[in-house]
């Protein structure tokens, strides 16, 4: 009974100095949770064994993600904090065999997706065959005929492997992005990170894996699949690199190194023309809000332009809201350069 009794208000009185009675209700202090429950979601049926009271398990402290979960309200700020504690609080029901897959799975292995995270959105979970799919509010659940030796793992979840993750995405989103995803799952890039292993994959295991895929969005991915390039660095050059092809233009290089008149490296450029001596530039807003890398960026077109490379710059409007301009401005500087179309 203590915990019921600790969850009643008390009625407090006093004397003030000039002798009136004065009273009120004194709020119980919340009973601290245990602190192997602490930092974690966990299943009620769980803390009512340590015990908890099924009061103190309302507590206004405690957020209900899915039923028969509990987990201490969050305090995530960036959109990857926002979705590790989403996917946190699933875990206690991700049993062997059930596993983040599609879009979810898609996020945590940090590709770009056209929408950021929205911690209202649904968790999509998957479970090996012949086990069932997940049904509950907040879930959208799938049969996988992966095996278990084809999962991978993320920030500590079980998840598709990148082939598979990949491969579910042909009916969820158009083309375009369907590149976007394959060109960041093959990145092998310049720069490595030792805690994060790249690339997650290679285009001939996209193939390979595609080969014996006859789920929905087969067609799509089979026309995805010879876009992917292997050095895109960012959804925008993705993006630009199609739109300059779909455009008539000659296909550019990501992401290679730009030389001057004597074969020294300047940096590199996002898309190269090395043999009309041209660079076609995204400068994204992210590039605004970090001063030191703007300057650099400065600094490095400025050289370019020095050794008479010809630089286009493209913004978003120019991308999605103005993309025949971009392309004009594209083929007249492929044409400065020597270009015969």
């Amino acid at each position: 009974m203590e915990h019921l009794l600790q969850s009643r208000p008390r009625l407090w009185a006093t004397k003030a100095a000039n002798g009136a009675e004065l009273q009120g209700w004194e709020m119980p202090k919340r009973v601290p949770l245990p602190s192997a429950l602490q930092g974690r979601a966990f299943l009620f049926r769980d803390a009512r064994q340590m015990p908890l009271g099924a009061g103190r398990l309302r507590g206004m402290d405690l957020e209900r993600p899915f039923r028969g979960v509990r987990v201490a309200n969050g305090a995530g700020t960036t959109e990857i904090d926002v979705l590790l504690e989403r996917c946190a609080t699933y875990a206690p029901l991700l049993v062997p065999g059930r596993f983040f897959s599609h879009l979810t799975a898609t996020r945590l292995w940090g590709a770009p997706l056209p929408r950021d995270f929205d911690p209202g959105e649904s968790l999509h979970v998957s479970t090996v065959a012949p086990g069932i799919a997940p049904r509950m509010v907040g879930i959208v659940g799938h049969q996988s005929s992966h095996s278990l030796s084809e999962l991978g793992s993320r920030h500590g979840f079980a998840t598709s492997g990148p082939e598979s993750t990949w491969l579910s995405l042909g009916d969820l989103l158009p083309l375009d992005e369907l590149v976007v995803i394959g060109d960041y799952l093959v990145l092998d890039p310049v720069v490595l990170n030792p805690i994060d292993v790249r690339p997650f994959t290679t285009i001939e295991r996209l193939a390979a894996s595609l080969a014996s895929f006859h789920g929905r969005g087969a067609r799509s991915l089979a026309r995805a699949l010879p876009l992917i390039r292997s050095g895109a660095e960012s959804r925008p050059e993705t993006l630009l690199r199609l739109l300059i092809v779909r455009g008539g233009l000659p296909e550019p290089e990501a992401n290679i190194a730009v030389t001057d008149t004597q074969g020294r490296e300047l940096g590199r450029g996002d898309l190269v023309y090395s043999r009309w001596r041209t660079v076609v530039e995204y400068d994204g807003d992210g590039h605004r809000t970090n001063t030191r890398q703007y300057e650099r960026d400065i600094h490095r077109l400025e050289s370019f332009r020095d050794a008479r490379w010809h630089v286009v710059q493209v913004r978003s409007r120019g991308l999605f809201v103005t993309p025949q301009q971009t392309i004009a401005r594209i083929t007249a500087a492929l044409r400065q350069g020597g270009w015969p179309g």
